[in-house]
C-alpha cells in the first residue's frame, strides 16, 4: 500500500528509507495509542548471574541471542543462494525489467522479500524483548543501530550486516568501559561517521556512483 506507489514512480532508496521510517512512526504511535505507552517485562524467574569470559560477563540471554543471529544468519544465507526463490529474489534486486522479461512476477518477489524481512524483524524484537523491555519505542534505538551495522557491513551484504553488528557491539563495549554507558550512542555514531568518511562502502560493500533522489 505504501511502497507500491513509489515503486511505480521508480522512486530512489533513500525515499524507500524515508517512508519506511514514516510507517515505522505512525505504527508506534498507533501502538500506543491503543495499549498504552507502559514498560512490560515478559521475563519470568529471578535474573540470573551471567557467565565470567575474557574479564566480560555474558548472560544466558545474550549467549540465546548470538547463537539465533548465527542460525537465521546461514538459514537467510542458504535461502537467498541455494534456492530457486532465492536465485529470482536476487534477480530482482539486481534488475526488476530484466527479470520480469524471463517470466519472473517482480511484486510477487517483493512481497516474498517483505515477509522475509518482517519475520527476521518480529524475531529480533522477540530476542531483545528478553534482554530488556518491551515498550513502544524500543525499536527506533534498535533500527538506528541496524543502520549504523548495515553500512559497517556494506549495504546488500548480509554477512556485512552481521559483522557490522558485531563490530559495532563490541566498540561500543571496549568505549564504556573508561567513560558512562550514556555515552554508548555517541561511540556507535562516531563508527559511523568515521566508516562514512573513511570507508564508506563497509566492510563487504560495492562501491555505487550516485543516488538520483
Amino acid at each position: 500500500m505504501v511502497y507500491r506507489p513509489l515503486r511505480r514512480r521508480k522512486a530512489s532508496n533513500l525515499v524507500y528509507l524515508i517512508a519506511s521510517f514514516g510507517v515505522f512512526i505512525f505504527l508506534q504511535n498507533l501502538i500506543q495509542l491503543l495499549y498504552g505507552a507502559q514498560i512490560l517485562s515478559i521475563r519470568t524467574g529471578r535474573v540470573k548471574v551471567g557467565h565470567q569470559f575474557m574479564g566480560a560477563v555474558i548472560t544466558d540471554i545474550q549467549i540465546l541471542i548470538l547463537i539465533v543471529s548465527l542460525v537465521l544468519l546461514l538459514g537467510v544465507w542458504l535461502f537467498i543462494h541455494r534456492t530457486n526463490l532465492g536465485l529470482k529474489m536476487r534477480a530482482v534486486a539486481e534488475d526488476p525489467l530484466a527479470a520480469a522479461t524471463v517470466g519472473i512476477n517482480p511484486e510477487r518477489i517483493v512481497l516474498v522479500a517483505m515477509v522475509t524481512g518482517s519475520m527476521l524483524a518480529g524475531a529480533a524484537g522477540a530476542l531483545i524483548s528478553y534482554e530488556t523491555n518491551l515498550e513502544p519505542t524500543m525499536g527506533m534505538n534498535a533500527i538506528l543501530k541496524g543502520i549504523i551495522a548495515s553500512i559497517i557491513g556494506g549495504i546488500g551484504s548480509i554477512p556485512g550486516a552481521v559483522v557490522g553488528g558485531y563490530f559495532l557491539g563490541i566498540v561500543e563495549n571496549l568505549g564504556i568501559w573508561q567513560i558512562q554507558a550514556g555515552w554508548k550512542d555517541c561511540i556507535a555514531f562516531t563508527v559511523l561517521i568515521v566508516f562514512l568518511l573513511v570507508r564508506p562502502s563497509g566492510f563487504f560493500g560495492r562501491k555505487v556512483l550516485g543516488e538520483r533522489v
